[in-house]
């Protein structure tokens, strides 16, 4: 697939190619989205002749595939469909193929392959794309008309995967609906436009959606309009609307349908909602990272200097006397001594009851102990006391974190992190992932660790935050960002910690601020299942609390603070009840102390 900085809305889009007939205007379209395009050949023969005589045609299209197929966004199957009718083995093709798009030409491929838009649009076995007319070189401005049915995310992902220079997404409502005037039925949409600054939204309400559409379009290369949510019954037509626009438009056309099977009502407005995975895509494409690609650290010093960057890293530690040692060693020897990409490093201890303290004060890193730092704020147990704490101790413009538990310890660890925050000054926040291995017995099942993540985090994102949707491991203890946004924000004290974190981020600066990277594995002591229990209860707790912020009301009791916690003894089992309060402390830019001293 194509390398491309920006957003990859589509991975494959599967184009025939007729012999002595329509393929090429689709093609040129799909070479605009940046996706793996896939060519079939295809030889249509009348009914009264046998197939056998398409032997030569087929040999023809081969040829004209491999052509294509050097060209390395291009694969071009050897496979020839020659039939009489030719749409059922393409549509058995793409039920085995599962591309994201089908792109055909309108009318012209129709006609060439004897099917008819009933056959094809009924049912449509993947997403269909129908291009009317030759699109240009490099398209400026693309109109994609919006009235909140089911296609409407397809329309937009084709729409901004045509990469143009301008994308207008236009609201129609009628006259007598009774949301005409305001944009409610389109907030799904909108949670996802306002985030994107390159696509311009608006509004209008009109009796004559096509008309307005038209008039429009004549600035624009490029519309992209979604057909009709009603079954297609004509064998020739898309709707009244749709053909319209198609017979009269200016410029070229794209007509989407969606293969997502459709809701019972023909026009649903919470298909909007659904756009947001359009955000999630965008996001995921951008700025997630392999830590490979920051291996090259004099590269990652030259923009640190010359950004005029200072970096901290804190080691969060308890009871880690085994591994902290080859911790400390590893990063200070590659990320201070051979390379000085690190101009501070500190462990913040929460009061170790092993040597964990004594080994880092020996191998001379600044030790401090939580409980012990801003006294007048008091003590609370937790690893998010810990990180906010660390705010206080460290001096870097940039403040990461990585546990001190880690088995394989490597550098890329840090560096890996670091990249983003250095070659993108729109990155507040980086978060690290990579595969967990799970010991079982003396067995290790690679991949089988983060149960947290899987069974708690991520749904809970998926419900409640879903922008936040493709964070690989939200819970991971590696990350980093910036003091400037990082003072800003409250610290949850216990385990939901890095929940807030990214809810905060989120919501303070954008999804576009957050990055992450993939550190490749990862190997730790894993955690009772009781443990575990206990994480899941606070990080639900995190996610209410923000939950209470957005809807300014209180969702949780004091009650609900206590976890019973099911236990087994001489006598059978028993309930054990154990307070699991997710506090929060503030901002760290407003603490004075904190203030004094960064002045």
């Amino acid at each position: 697939m194509r390398k491309h900085s920006g957003f990859i809305p589509l991975h494959s889009v599967l184009v025939p190619l007729v012999h002595e007939g329509p393929g090429l205007h689709a093609l040129e379209a799909a070479r605009h989205l940046d996706a793996e395009i896939v060519l079939v050949g295809i030889v249509v023969l009348p009914e009264d002749q046998s197939l056998s005589l398409g032997a030569g045609a087929a040999r023809a299209l081969r040829r004209q595939l491999r052509h294509y197929g050097r060209d390395e966004h291009i694969t071009g199957r050897s496979q020839i469909i020659v039939s009489h009718q030719p749409w059922q083995e393409l549509e058995a093709l793409l039920s085995r193929e599962r591309p994201d798009l089908l792109c055909l030409e309108w009318e012209a491929h129709f006609r060439a392959m004897g099917m008819t838009v009933n056959e094809v649009l009924s049912r449509p076995p993947c997403n269909v794309a129908l291009v009317r007319g030759k699109l240009p070189q490099k398209p400026g401005k693309v109109l994609v008309p919006v009235r909140g049915g089911p296609h409407a995310e397809l329309a937009l992902r084709v729409g901004l995967g045509l990469h143009p220079q301008s994308v207008t997404a236009l609201h129609l409502r009628r006259t007598e609906d009774p949301n005409a005037g305001s944009d409610a039925p389109f907030k799904g949409l909108e949670r996802v436009l306002k985030q994107m600054p390159e696509v311009r939204k608006q509004f209008a309400v009109t009796d004559d959606a096509a008309k307005l559409i038209l008039e429009n379009a004549r600035g624009a290369d490029v519309i992209i309009l979604g057909t009709t949510s009603q079954p297609v019954t004509s064998s020739a037509s898309l709707g009244s609307f749709a053909d319209r626009i198609l017979r009269e438009a200016p410029g070229a056309v794209i007509a989407v349908k969606s293969g997502r099977p459709l809701p019972h009502t023909g026009y649903d407005e919470s298909a909007g909602i659904q756009a947001i995975s359009i955000l999630v895509d965008k996001w995921f494409a951008e700025n997630t990272f392999h830590a490979d690609e920051f291996r090259q650290l004099k590269d990652l010093v030259a923009l640190k200097r010359e950004q005029n960057l200072t970096i901290s890293l804190a080691l969060p530690s308890l009871n880690e006397q085994e591994t902290v040692g080859r911790v400390i060693t590893r990063i200070r020897n590659s990320l201070m001594k051979h390379v000085p990409l690190l101009d501070e490093m500190v462990l913040i201890d929460s009061n170790s009851s092993d040597r964990t303290r004594a080994i880092a004060k020996k191998l001379g890193v600044p030790v401090h102990i939580h409980q012990e730092v801003l006294p007048d704020y008091g003590a609370r147990r937790g690893k998010g006391e810990a990180l906010w704490k660390s705010l206080f101790i460290t001096r870097g413009d940039i403040l990461m974190w990585i546990d001190t538990d880690i088995v394989n310890i490597h550098p890329r660890f840090v560096y890996g992190i670091l990249g983003p925050l250095l070659i993108n000054p729109q990155v507040q926040f980086v978060k690290g992932f990579y595969r967990r291995p799970l010991r079982v017995g003396e067995k290790m099942q690679a991949g089988g660790g983060g149960r947290v993540t899987e069974l708690t985090a991520r749904p809970l994102f998926n419900l409640f935050y879903p922008e936040l949707s493709g964070v690989v491991q939200p819970l991971s203890g590696e990350y980093a960002g910036r003091r400037s946004a990082l003072e800003q924000l409250p610290f949850f004290s216990g385990y939901g910690v890095e929940t807030g974190l990214l809810i905060d981020i989120y919501e303070k600066f954008g999804l576009q601020a957050i990055a992450q990277v993939d550190l490749l594995e990862r190997i730790h002591h894993n955690q009772p299942l009781e443990a575990l229990g206990k994480m899941s209860f606070a990080i639900i707790q995190a996610v209410m609390r923000k939950l209470e912020h957005r809807l300014g009301r209180a969702l949780l009791e004091d009650v609900n603070k206590s976890m019973k916690l099911i236990r087994y003894g001489s006598k059978g089992y028993f309930l054990d009840v154990e307070e699991i309060a997710e506090r929060d402390r503030p901002p760290m830019i407003e603490i004075r102390e904190y203030r004094e001293r960064k002045r």
